[in-house]
Formats: C-alpha cells, structure tokens, sequence
C-alpha cells in the first residue's frame, strides 16, 4: 500500500509539473478580462443556464481553456470566465463585484439562474456570494475544485496578504460560512484530492455544513493546479451541471473512466 500511494504521488506531482509549465505559456492569454458577448441570447438558444467561471489566488481565466471548451460544447451552453482584480484584498468585497456580473449575465442571456465553477479561491468566492449574500435566487450549482471551504493552513509564511489570511480556518470568513444559512437554494458540488497540496487538511476541500445542499467528490492522484485541467474531472463538472450527480471519482488511469 506504501509503495502504491508513493507512486500515485509522484504521478500526481510530475502531472502537476507539466500543468504548471502549461499554465504559465497560457498566463499572458488571460491577463486581459473578457469582454462578454455584445449581443444578447435568448433562451431558446442554449439547452441549460450560462456557466461563469471563477479562477484562483493569483491566477487568471487562462487555467480553464480546456474545461471552457468542453462546457460550451454544441453551443449547448453560454460559458463565461470572470476575471476580479488581481489587487483584491478581500474576498467579501469580489463577492459583490460577482453578483453584479451574475445580474448582468442574466439581464444579458435572458436566463433566471446561472451555474457558477470555482477553482480555488474563487470557489470560496462563489459559494460567499451564494450563502451569505442571496445569491442562491440566481445560481442553480456551484461546482468548486480544490476550495478551501474550512480554511488551510498551508504556507503560514504568506500571512501578511489579506486573501491568504481570509482562507485560515480562523477567519472572519470562514467563521460566516459556518454560520447557518436555512432554506439556501444552491446545489454544491465540491471536488476535492487527497494529493491537493495546497490543502492542509486535504478534506478542507470538502464542504461540511447542515443546511447546504451538497455532494463531496473525491478525485484520485490528481494535484490542485491539475483540477480545472485534467480530463477526468472536466467530464465529472459537465456531468454535474448536465444532471447525474457523481459520487466519487477513480483513478484517471482506470479502464472505468470514460
């Protein structure tokens, strides 16, 4: 069993290498916000609501390329990426910038409800505008990869930004998002990895809270920068927002996976 886990590890950080080459290539590509469509859209002309993509601390919109594509495949569905600024020192404070552009997409799109994927932090950020600002009236699901819904404790030496210490298990936020929040309409769905490094501990990826509607999915020998990239977990959000729910995710070497 040892010598199995220490060699899923490895492939976990050898894929996370290669993901993290690519990502930097693809960075300069997404510095810019989008600017969104300048024609509005009706219903009829996608089969499910809007999807609005929220990237990570310091990242960009660039990390889902690959996922974005595969969302908006057979035009069955508007998919969008947010950009919020990289100066941000408060998630509370993008939170509302992000229901303002949640309102815009479906004044936009002509839809009622939206679906909202998060990676990292901007997950905490999706789920902050859902349960502590009624933004459950507008998002149907909110999928989170790799969101530290307890709050880590990885990398302490980087305390001094507010951001990082707004996903302390200690924090004024994290203390909100454990508050009750009875009759929340959202559907989450949070995927998570035993070899997230960024996620101390691993479970933090989990949400864990009565009142919330929620199905936990593990992915297996997959790493945090690898989440919105790999595959197997871009089949497992299109599966979500599609319907089925999963319930747990194999190796993305298993004969299983599709």
């Amino acid at each position: 069993m040892g010598l199995t886990m220490s060699g899923a590890a490895l492939r976990a950080g050898v894929l996370e290498a290669i993901v993290l080459g690519g990502h930097i290539l693809l960075y300069p590509t997404g510095v810019l916000p989008e600017r969104p469509a300048a024609t509005a859209t009706t219903t009829t002309a996608h089969e499910r609501p809007p999807v609005l993509l929220l990237h990570g601390f310091t990242d960009n919109r660039s990390v889902f390329v690959l996922l974005r594509r595969t969302l908006g495949a057979c035009g069955r569905r508007q998919v969008e990426s947010y950009n919020y600024s990289p100066f941000t020192r408060d998630l509370r404070v993008t939170a509302r910038h992000l229901a303002r552009r949640v309102e815009e997409l479906c004044e936009r799109t002509g839809q009622d409800r939206v679906d909202l994927v998060g990676h990292s932090l901007g997950g905490l950020v999706g789920r902050y505008y859902v349960q502590r600002l009624g933004g459950d009236a507008r998002v149907r699901t909110l999928v989170t990869l790799g969101t530290p819904h307890s709050g880590t404790r990885v990398a302490p030496f980087m305390d001094a930004h507010p951001l990082v210490r707004q996903m302390r298990p200690d924090s004024e936020v994290i203390a909100e998002l454990r508050a009750p929040a009875p009759g929340c309409l959202t559907r989450c769905v949070a995927f998570w990895s035993e070899f997230d490094a960024l996620m101390d501990p691993t479970g933090t990826a989990r949400i864990e809270h009565p009142d919330l509607l929620v199905e936990n999915v593990q992915v297996t020998g997959i790493g945090h920068l690898a989440l919105p990239a790999h595959p197997t977990v871009i089949a497992a959000v299109r599966r979500a927002l599609d319907g089925p729910r999963p319930t747990a995710l194999p190796h993305p070497g298993a004969a299983s996976v599709a």
